[in-house]
């Protein structure tokens, strides 16, 4: 038993634990905007899971990697119709707070941009090109679910939300580059992520805006 548990890849199974958190936590934060915009049942099941699986849909277009492995793989769509479903029946115990939306979606940004970075480098793409691959990871499925339910793009509009995911994907990629472990690089640059996107949030910390003028006006 313990012979089988040593022959395990288990940088893989935390890479793809990692992976089906991110698209839990981003599939969370969109059917969340689907029940706000009193969506029906599909409604949010389609905004829901588009935002879990969105991005990595865009990544694997990029790379190449066709059909796109969400389409493929049946346990990413699952998680994220699941936690869909979740939402919807269970959403009067978390939505009292717009809070939550925003907690999901940066655990999902963090998760999606180091996780997709750290890939994408061990695979043999250069640095700026795994960390651009990972950004796109990441504000994929919120542009997706942003464009759904007819909004500006958050990545646009809201407090260093590309810049918290570029910090992520940095990060894993240069960790990746000295561990050489797909899964620490995850996790730490994840957590970086989260945590400059949160405290972004609560302070609200914005890259610099036009000075209103006569043709802002």
């Amino acid at each position: 038993m313990f012979d089988d548990l040593a022959n395990w890849d288990w940088g893989q199974i935390t890479y793809e634990t990692l992976q089906y958190i991110g698209i839990f936590a981003f599939a969370i934060s969109g059917a969340l905007v689907g029940v706000r915009r009193q969506l029906d049942l599909l409604g949010v099941i389609v905004v829901g899971a588009s935002t879990g699986v969105g991005g990595g849909i865009i990544r694997d277009v990029m790379i190449g990697v066709n059909p796109p492995t969400s389409l493929t793989y049946w346990p990413n769509l699952t998680v994220a119709v699941t936690a869909s479903l979740l939402v919807f029946f269970f959403h009067p115990r978390i939505t009292r707070s717009k809070h939550f939306e925003v907690v999901f979606d940066a655990f999902g940004l963090g998760l999606f941009s180091a996780n997709g970075a750290a890939a994408a480098f061990a695979a043999g793409l250069s640095p700026m090109t795994a960390i651009f691959v990972g950004a796109i990871t990441a504000i994929g499925g919120g542009m997706v679910r942003d464009v759904l339910v007819n909004d500006v793009p958050g990545v646009l509009t809201r407090e260093l939300y590309a810049v918290s995911a570029m910090l992520g994907a940095s990060c894993a990629v240069l960790l990746t580059w000295l561990t050489e472990s797909i899964a620490l690089a995850s996790f730490i640059g994840a957590l970086l992520a989260i945590i400059l996107r949160l405290v972004s949030y609560l302070r609200g910390w914005q890259l610099p805006k036009p000075r209103a003028g006569r043709g802002l006006q």
